[in-house]
């Protein structure tokens, strides 16, 4: 006899990062790749392979695979030939000599941004230094920070962004954090050997995970675009009909390069992992009709998105419909297309979030466990449910103690275990052929409530949209002929794919930190104006003036946790 059919729970964790080198001088401007890499991104691997019956999605975006590769690379190379390092915090962990004057504050404020009470006041050397350095920390006295003071605060700053499992079991950070203080040229070289194999170390042991089967890979397009925003302006206002839209009345070939995205986030992800993936979660959970044709037309067999979108989807051709809790958590199919479309639990998703940092592990894992446990009783008898839990790897976890290493160990163990759910993957619900319902409209919709405001209709964020438009307009009116046009035009592509990134659009807005919005600001410009370069066109003058002027929230400190991606 079989036993009782269980709940089958779907985990996904969805790895992000936008594109933080800046075009022109090929320096990284942000730390949070090679950070989150060291800290988040080895930790969600590490705890993968110490539960051999737990299974997850992990999803990539090609932006950060090919970051990840790069800023490895760059870090061997300086430590066999003492090539540049690629991002001036890094540097500081380097045999260069600190800058002085503005560079010098900047570094300074850099190794501070650290979650306050996980990260700083969690080491004591560590809060003594940031405590001293706020006192550096205006042009007047930036100079008073010495060399050795630097080099110090960078490597405690270092220190505390390493993920818990290195910290329990890398000899290197139990000897420098036990020396406390006073860190040779030697330390820090034997620090920076070891970040460089943590970055490196990322898409090998997700990989080996995948192969083994204990995880499955899954691919966001190539630049992180919101495609239905791509493919037409429009479907910012099927959420929210009073949208204002951008001044151009569409994206320029924005199907085509729709398309684009989806081949070349193919082709990253399949020669980093070795395998076509399968499975698609488009940037933000953001679909539409259009996207889902387009994702169908890939031969995914599934992509995911919001149970907002999915609420207000259900009920756009019978608004005098009841939606019930069992149209919820169950796979659905778009018109005549084959792809099986899954919408993610908001609410338990948004409690690992934002909810349960503050908790004890065990007792946040726990409550989880009953929400699930409660949700596979009340959908007894009804084979076609599955849940989806989905949220960013990286963004919660400086909010838990100890990097959520606690909670994530017990939440593998608890569903791993649990008599009533079944820990798997997308892939394998498709496989069990789980019956998908009908799904006859969709509306245009993201996993941040279920609309696409966070990208479209700010003024700020149309402005940006407009110059994205110019830049396109201008791309299409270069022929790429003659010698070096196949090459110019490839690099062209790749660059407008920067520029095409849901990230800078998602930055403007006042709901962000005022330093941080104009940061994403110089860097979308920038990027704009080398897309130009590569067309060997002159930029246009308004993309030396900030979009952001007058946004921003100067009362909001540090950088915004996201709701969704990093």
């Amino acid at each position: 006899m079989t036993g009782p059919v269980r709940l089958p729970v779907v985990v996904m964790w969805h790895m992000h990062q936008p594109q933080y080198r800046d075009a022109l001088s090929g320096q990284y401007v942000l730390p949070w790749t090679y950070l989150h890499a060291i800290k988040d991104y080895v930790d969600m691997a590490a705890h993968l392979e110490a539960a051999p019956s737990a299974r997850a999605v992990v999803n990539f975006t090609p932006l950060l695979i090919e970051q990840l590769q790069e800023i490895g690379a760059r870090i061997a190379q300086h430590l066999q030939s003492g090539a540049a390092l690629p991002d001036p915090v890094l540097a500081l962990l380097g045999p260069q000599a600190v800058p002085f004057g503005a560079a010098r504050l900047d570094l300074l404020r850099a190794c501070l941004r650290a979650q306050r009470k996980n990260m700083i006041e969690r080491f004591a050397p560590y809060l003594e230094l940031a405590t001293l350095a706020e006192t550096f920390a205006t042009p007047a006295r930036i100079d008073y920070a010495s060399d050795a003071f630097m080099h110090d605060l960078a490597v405690w700053y270092h220190l505390a962004w390493l993920g818990e499992t290195v910290r329990r079991t890398e000899p290197v950070v139990a000897k420098l954090t036990m020396q406390g203080r006073a860190f040779t040229a030697s330390d820090r070289r034997e620090l920076l050997g070891l970040i460089g194999r943590l970055v490196a170390s990322v898409i090998p042991r997700f990989r080996a995970l995948s192969e083994a089967g204990r995880c499955e890979l899954s691919l966001t397009p190539y630049g992180h675009p919101i495609l239905p925003l791509l493919i037409s302006f429009d479907a910012a206002r099927e959420a929210q009909p009073s949208t204002a839209l951008p001044r151009h009345t569409g994206y320029p070939g924005g199907a085509e390069r729709a398309a684009w995205h989806m081949r070349e986030g193919i082709r990253i992800f399949t020669q980093a992992f070795g395998k076509t993936p399968v499975g698609c979660w488009p940037a933000e959970g953001a679909i539409s009709e259009a996207s889902l044709r387009l994702i169908d037309k890939f031969e995914f067999r599934w992509s995911a998105s919001s149970a907002n979108v999915l609420r207000a989807s259900l009920t756009a051709g019978d608004p005098a419909r009841q939606v019930q809790e069992r149209d919820f958590n169950r796979p659905y199919r778009f018109a005549d297309t084959q792809l099986n479309c899954f919408f993610r639990e908001d609410t338990l998703s948004d409690l690992i979030g934002f909810s349960y940092a503050t908790w004890r592990g065990d007792d946040a894992v726990a409550n989880l466990v009953q929400e699930l446990a409660a949700l596979a009783g009340r959908f007894a008898g009804a084979p076609e449910h599955a849940v989806l839990i989905a949220l960013d790897g990286e963004n919660a976890w400086e909010h838990y103690p100890y990097n959520g290493y606690f909670f994530l160990s017990a939440l593998y163990a608890a569903l791993a275990s649990h008599p009533a759910l079944e820990l798997t993957t997308l892939s394998e619900c498709v496989a069990r052929a789980l019956p998908p319902a009908a799904l006859a409209h969709v509306v245009a919709g993201s996993w941040v409530n279920g609309t696409l405001a966070t990208w479209m209709g700010d003024p700020a964020k149309n402005a940006a949209w407009d110059l994205l438009c110019e830049a396109k307009l201008a791309f299409d009116r270069v022929s790429f002929d003659g010698e070096g046009g196949a090459a110019q035009k490839i690099a062209a592509e790749r660059q407008l794919a920067l520029c095409e990134s849901s990230d800078w659009f998602w930055w403007f807005g006042d709901y962000n930190p005022a330093d941080a919005v104009l940061q994403f600001d110089q860097l979308y410009r920038r990027q704009l104006v080398n897309l130009y370069r590569v067309l060997k066109l002159a930029p246009p003058e308004n993309l030396s003036r900030p979009l952001a002027s007058g946004h921003g929230n100067p009362e909001h400190g540090g950088v915004m946790r996201r709701a969704t991606a990093g």
